[in-house]
C-alpha cells in the first residue's frame, strides 16, 4: 500500500510538471527542429542525432517554461486569467520547481554535448536567452519577437546539431518562426491589456492598443508567409513545401478571422490550437 502510495504521488507530480511547463505545447517547436534536422542531413539524420537533439529541445524547453512561471509567479497570483496556475494556488512549491529547471537545463548541456562542439560551447549562450525572456516584458514590447527568437534557436540549434556548422538556411527557418510565434503571442497578449497596463508589463497590445496590434500581427504573420515562398523559390523545394505553406496560409487567415479576446475558449483556438496544426 505504501509503494502504491508513492507510485501516486509521483504520478500526481509528474502531471502538474508537465502542466506547469505546458509540455503538450512542445508541438510548436518540435516539428520545426525535426524539419530543420532533416533538411540539414539532406535526409533523416542519424539516430545518435534525433534522440541527443530532441532530448536537448525538451531539456531546454522544459527549464525554460519552468523558470519563467519562477519570474512570473507575482504576475500571475494577481491575474484571474492565470492565478489558477500551480505556483499561485501552492500545489508545487518554489525549490521544486528550482530543482526542476536546474535539472533540465543540466540534461540540455549534457545532450549538447553529446551532439558536438559547437552545441556544447553555445549551450550557456541559450540558457542565457532562453531565461531572460521572462524579464522582456518589463522594460520593452518587444517581447513577443525575443519570444519568438528563443523558440527560433530549437530550428537553428537543430541544423548545428546536425553539421557542427553555421549556414545561412537554418537562420531563414529561424526568422519564420520568429515571426510566427511573436504573432500569436501578441494574439495571446490581447486578452490581458487592461492588466498590463495596470502593472507596467509592456506588450505590443497594451501599448498600441488592441486593432493595432492585431495589424501588427497580421503583418509578422504576412512576412512570414513571404520568407517561406523566398525558401521554396531558392531551394526549388516541391510541390509538397507549396501545399503546406498554402495550408499554413489558410489556418493563419481563420486564425486571425475568429479572434475574440472577450471569448477565452476562441482565444485558445486562435492562440494555441490553430498553430500546433501549423506547425
Amino acid at each position: 500500500m505504501a509503494i502504491l502510495n508513492i507510485f501516486k504521488t509521483a504520478g500526481l507530480k509528474l502531471k502538474m510538471f508537465s502542466e506547469l511547463v505546458m509540455f503538450s505545447h512542445t508541438l510548436f517547436s518540435l516539428p520545426f527542429a525535426i524539419i530543420s534536422m532533416v533538411w540539414a542531413a539532406g535526409g533523416w539524420p542519424s539516430g545518435h542525432v534525433m534522440i541527443w537533439g530532441l532530448i536537448a529541445l525538451i531539456g531546454a524547453r522544459n527549464g525554460a517554461n519552468a523558470f519563467n512561471r519562477l519570474a512570473d509567479r507575482t504576475f500571475d497570483e494577481q491575474n484571474p486569467r492565470t492565478a489558477h496556475r500551480h505556483l499561485p494556488q501552492r500545489l508545487l512549491a518554489e525549490k521544486e520547481v528550482v530543482v526542476f529547471v536546474i535539472v533540465n537545463y543540466a540534461i540540455f548541456i549534457v545532450a549538447s554535448g553529446m551532439l558536438n562542439l559547437l552545441c556544447l560551447l553555445l549551450s550557456p549562450v541559450a540558457i542565457v536567452l532562453i531565461s531572460t525572456y521572462s524579464y522582456t516584458k518589463r522594460f520593452t514590447f518587444l517581447s513577443h519577437l525575443y519570444l519568438g527568437f528563443v523558440i527560433a534557436s530549437a530550428p537553428i540549434g537543430a541544423w548545428f546539431a546536425v553539421t557542427g556548422n553555421i549556414a545561412f538556411t537554418p537562420f531563414v527557418i529561424g526568422t519564420v518562426v520568429m515571426l510566427w510565434i511573436a504573432g500569436f503571442d501578441i494574439i495571446y497578449g490581447t486578452q490581458d491589456i487592461e492588466f498590463d497596463r495596470r502593472h507596467g508589463l509592456w506588450s505590443i497590445p497594451s501599448f498600441f492598443g488592441l486593432e493595432n496590434a492585431l495589424r501588427i500581427a497580421k503583418g509578422l504573420h504576412f512576412i512570414m508567409i513571404m520568407l517561406l515562398l523566398f525558401l521554396y523559390v531558392w531551394q526549388d523545394l516541391g510541390w509538397v513545401y507549396l501545399v503546406g505553406i498554402g495550408i499554413a496560409t489558410l489556418l493563419l487567415m481563420t486564425e486571425h478571422k475568429i479572434i475574440k479576446p472577450s471569448n477565452r475558449k476562441l482565444m485558445k483556438v486562435a492562440s494555441y490550437n490553430l498553430n500546433q496544426v501549423i506547425s
